[in-house]
C-alpha cells in the first residue's frame, strides 16, 4: 500500500499535522500510534498555553498557536475547555528579575500583551499568594489553558472526516530508506507501506523513531511528574509559574488543581512512574507560595515526558540529506501550546516547500559542528 503521508505518533502534533495536511487537499494521509490518540505526553501534560518565553521562536510560535486556541472549538466543532485566565509568572532573584524586564520587552515587540508587575500589585490581585520573597511578576491575559485530551481528540475527529485513517495500537518495527529517501515502513503486524512522505511526531520516543531511520538526533526523554487535588471553589484564574522553585499551577475547569515540579537532576530515560519524591517536594514547595493549600487533598498522581533538547527549543523541519523525512521533536515541555502554529507551518512546508513564517533557526542544523544555539531559560 502506498501513503503520500506517513506520521508518526497521534498526540497533539500528529493529529494536527493530520488536519491540516488534509485541510489542503492532501489525501492518503495515515497516522500510525502504538497506543491510542494522546496517550504519550500531550496527554500527560499539564495543559497551559503561554506566549511568554525567552527566545523570539517560541514566543512567535506562541502567540500564532493561541490565535488558533481562540477560535478551535467553532473550527473543529469540538470542546477543548479553552481558557485566557492568564499566566502569572514569579521572580525570585535579582537575576530572574533582569531576565524577565528583557523577556518582557522581546514579547510586546511580538504582540503579546503583557505587562510586568510589581509585588504589591501580584498581593493584591492574587492575595492567596504568599509574596514576601517576590521580586516582580509578568502576567499576560491571554495565556490561558485547555483540556490537552479533549484538544487532540478535536483534531484527529477533524482529521479523520477529512479522510485521513489513524492506525491505533500499531507499533513502526522497521524504517527502509533508500539512498536519500524513506521508502517503506513496516509495522509489528507485519503490514509494510511505501511512504512519499515521513513524519516523526514520536515525542519522547522521536530519538527511537529517528534511530530506526538510521538517523542520530539530539533529543532526550525525560520524566516530569504532576498531581491533581480534590475540587475546590474557583478562586485561581491564571496558570502560577516559579521558575526559582521549578513548580507551577493551575486550576482546572472542574475546580481541582493541576500542579507540575520539574526536577533538574532527573536522568535522562522513559521512565513514566510515579515517585513518593515528587509529592514531598511538590507538596513542599507549593504550601510555601500558596500556605492555603496546606489542607488540600491529592487526589492522584502521573508522570509524562518531556522530549529535550540541548537549548530546550523544537526541532522543526526537513532532515538534510532526506528528502521526504520531516519532523516537530524535542519540545522540552511545551508541545501542547505551540503545537498548533507549529503543525499548521509543517503542512505549509511539506505542501508548498517554505513557511509562512521563518523557522530556520529552529531546524536542526543548529546543533552541526561547534555552532552557538540560544538557551530557552522559560521552561519549568
Amino acid at each position: 500500500m502506498k501513503l503520500d503521508v506517513a506520521i508518526i505518533g497521534a498526540g497533539i502534533t500528529g493529529s494536527a499535522l493530520a488536519y491540516y495536511l488534509s485541510k489542503r487537499g492532501i489525501k492518503n494521509i495515515a497516522v500510525f500510534e502504538k497506543q491510542y490518540v494522546c496517550s504519550g505526553s500531550t496527554g500527560r501534560c499539564g495543559g497551559g498555553i503561554r506566549q511568554q518565553w525567552a527566545t523570539p521562536g517560541n514566543c512567535r510560535l506562541a502567540y500564532r498557536s493561541v490565535k488558533h486556541f481562540e477560535k478551535l472549538e467553532q473550527e473543529l466543532g469540538y470542546p477543548t475547555e479553552y481558557y485566557q485566565g492568564g499566566y502569572l509568572l514569579l521572580a525570585f532573584t535579582e537575576e530572574e528579575k533582569k531576565q524577565f524586564e528583557k523577556n518582557v520587552l522581546m514579547q510586546q515587540k511580538a504582540g503579546v500583551p503583557v505587562r510586568l508587575i510589581s509585588q504589591s500589585e501580584i498581593k493584591k490581585m492574587f492575595p492567596y499568594i504568599k509574596t514576601d520573597d517576590v521580586k516582580i511578576g509578568t502576567h499576560c491575559q491571554t495565556d490561558g489553558h485547555a483540556n490537552p485530551m479533549l484538544v487532540t481528540q478535536a483534531y484527529a475527529e477533524a482529521a479523520k472526516k477529512n479522510g485521513v485513517k489513524f492506525h491505533l495500537f500499531t507499533e513502526i518495527k522497521k524504517i527502509e530508506r533508500r539512498g536519500e529517501q524513506i521508502t517503506s515502513i513496516s509495522t509489528e503486524t507485519g503490514d509494510k507501506f511505501e511512504v512519499g512522505v515521513f513524519f516523526n511526531a514520536a515525542g519522547g520516543y522521536s530519538a527511537d523513531v529517528a534511530a530506526m531511520a538510521g538517523l542520530e538526533i539530539p533529543t532526550r526523554p525525560q520524566r516530569h511528574e504532576i498531581l491533581v487535588t480534590e475540587p475546590l471553589k474557583k478562586f485561581l484564574d491564571p496558570l502560577v509559574i516559579s521558575f526559582h522553585h521549578h513548580i507551577y499551577f493551575r486550576q482546572t475547569m472542574h475546580g481541582s488543581l493541576v500542579m507540575g515540579w520539574g526536577d533538574d537532576n532527573e536522568p535522562y530515560s522513559h521512565n513514566t512512574e510515579s515517585s513518593l519524591e515528587f509529592l514531598k517536594v511538590m507538596s513542599r514547595q507549593i504550601t510555601k507560595l500558596v500556605p492555603a493549600m496546606k489542607s488540600v487533598k491529592i487526589i492522584r498522581q502521573w508522570a509524562g515526558l518531556y522530549n529535550m533538547t540541548p537549548d530546550a527549543q523544537p526541532i522543526l523541519g526537513r532532515m538534510p540529506g532526506l528528502s521526504n523525512y520531516y519532523q516537530a521533536v524535542g519540545y522540552s515541555g511545551h508541545g501542547f501550546m505551540i503545537a498548533p502554529a507549529v503543525t499548521e507551518l509543517m503542512a505549509e512546508l511539506i505542501d508548498t516547500g517554505k513557511t509562512s513564517i521563518d523557522i530556520s533557526e529552529l531546524t536542526i542544523d543548529r546543533f552541526k559542528g561547534n555552532q552557538s544555539f540560544t538557551l530557552e531559560k522559560s521552561v519549568v
